[in-house]
């Protein structure tokens, strides 16, 4: 690692300094040298961090090994990748609020595919759900596009799935660190992902995973892909921040319709009275990419 990237790795460690923040820095100044030269009463000025804080931060830095984590990691086969390395995912570096590293394991390439798309919903298909997605994603994945999801019970999972039982590819992301995959349940979907797929965290390895990363980990599970597919939402549910957030970052909202009778197709339908397009066969959503579909015939 160059000595910015070395930098950066360990500022990823320290538990008091946010992402957002991290990315100010940057911006200002890429090779972090302010993290070492601003002065406290700086920081309150600039940043909004209380000398305690950035005291705090600066303690922890300084309390990490690089050559300890850098080996940890490279035993368990875990990467590191920041925002400026050419291998970092070309469409999510394209959001608004990119990530500034990320944690992987498996093979980074899939994240630079031409043909990659989202899938979320419900952590409790109904049958018709579970019907739906493979009716959409089994011909995607057999024209190599590659399935996106966040590894949730549920939609997600399934999405993950099938992709493998289709022979095809798959990325998931995860809400906290590598230590502590969730829910336990995809813990051999998880395995099997990491060593033939790929799996990515904005998190370091040892991060819990709490409440309000998952809206964060949305943002990303939408910024890798040209489009999200909705597959049976409630109206108050993470997939319609998801959709949000691909709006935001002007990529496709797809929604599959359901039963006006069921409560989880309330969500996706109102997505299709919003503006989403209404899905009922793959050529939906095939024809919105003309920039690839001639080679995908």
């Amino acid at each position: 690692m160059g000595e910015v990237t070395k930098k950066l790795f360990l500022l990823a460690h320290c538990k008091g300094l946010s992402q957002q923040t991290l990315n100010k820095i940057m911006k200002i100044d890429p090779t972090l040298e302010l993290f070492f030269h601003l002065k406290d009463h700086e920081w309150e000025v600039h940043f909004k961090i209380k000398k305690e804080k950035i005291r705090a931060i600066k303690k922890e830095y300084h309390s990490l090994s690089y050559e300890f984590l850098k080996n940890k990691y490279h035993q368990q086969e875990i990467n590191f990748l920041p925002l400026k390395n050419e291998k970092y995912p070309r469409l999510l570096r394209q959001i608004p609020d990119p990530p500034p590293f990320l944690f992987y394991k498996g093979d980074i390439e899939l994240s630079h595919q031409t043909y990659i798309i989202s899938v979320v919903g419900t952590r409790f298909p109904s049958r018709y759900g579970q019907l739906a997605l493979e009716y959409i994603l089994n011909p995607l994945v057999k024209k190599n596009w590659v399935i996106v999801s966040g590894m949730a019970k549920g939609i997600d999972a399934l999405a993950h799935e099938t992709a493998i039982n289709q022979k095809g590819k798959t990325i998931a992301v995860i809400a906290g660190g590598f230590y502590h995959l969730y829910p336990k349940q995809n813990q051999s979907l998880a395995e099997e992902m990491m060593s033939s797929h790929l799996i990515l965290s904005e998190h370091p390895p040892s991060t819990t995973p709490q409440k309000w990363h998952f809206p964060m980990r949305n943002r990303i599970i939408s910024g890798l892909s040209l489009g999200t597919i909705i597959i049976q939402a409630k109206k108050k549910s993470g997939s319609l921040i998801t959709a949000q957030q691909a709006l935001e970052q002007n990529r496709e909202v797809f929604a599959i319709p359901g039963s006006i009778f069921e409560e989880c197709s309330s969500g996706t339908n109102e997505l299709i009275q919003n503006g989403a397009k209404l899905v009922q066969d793959v050529s939906h959503i095939i024809e919105e990419f003309p920039q690839v579909t001639n080679e995908l015939v």
